[in-house]
């Protein structure tokens, strides 16, 4: 059995609601808790879900050779209105153009994604319903 992947991540509060972190001795990024001069946690943890379903499809998609030539991810989710206000769904809608590309392999890689490779979602609460729509652009 091989010992669990450690991670960290360190936050410096800048001002307010703001703070900078990342991996220490990596790449930064900002968080505004009220969201106006970077992204909201709840707003990251959105991107977060769609950066790592993205990289997995991506890559998905160029093991079966298709080249992608556009590729759009929106994700949104619905809240609780009280505390905790933590997403009760998660949505996305995938758009994709490329060589080579059918709706049955794009399909085919995001319920993998989303089933099977995606650490951020597969970190989630289990009882979060994620839905899923793709479009396909000539």
């Amino acid at each position: 059995m091989t010992e669990p992947k450690r991670m960290i991540a360190a936050l410096d509060w800048t001002k307010a609601m703001c703070f900078t972190g990342g991996k220490p001795g990596g790449p930064q990024l900002s968080l505004d808790g009220d969201g106006v001069e970077a992204p909201s946690p709840i707003v990251a943890l959105l991107c977060a879900c769609a950066g790592c379903t993205g990289a997995d499809i991506y890559s998905i998609l160029e093991k079966k050779r298709i080249k992608l030539t556009r590729f759009h991810t929106e994700v949104g989710g619905n809240r609780r209105e009280d505390y905790p206000r933590r997403f009760t769904e998660i949505w996305f809608r995938f758009t994709f153009a490329g060589e080579g590309l059918t709706e049955e392999a794009a399909r085919r890689a995001v319920e993998l994604s989303l089933e099977k490779y995606c650490s951020v979602i597969l970190s989630l609460n289990p009882d979060i319903p994620i839905t899923w729509e793709i479009v396909i652009e000539a």
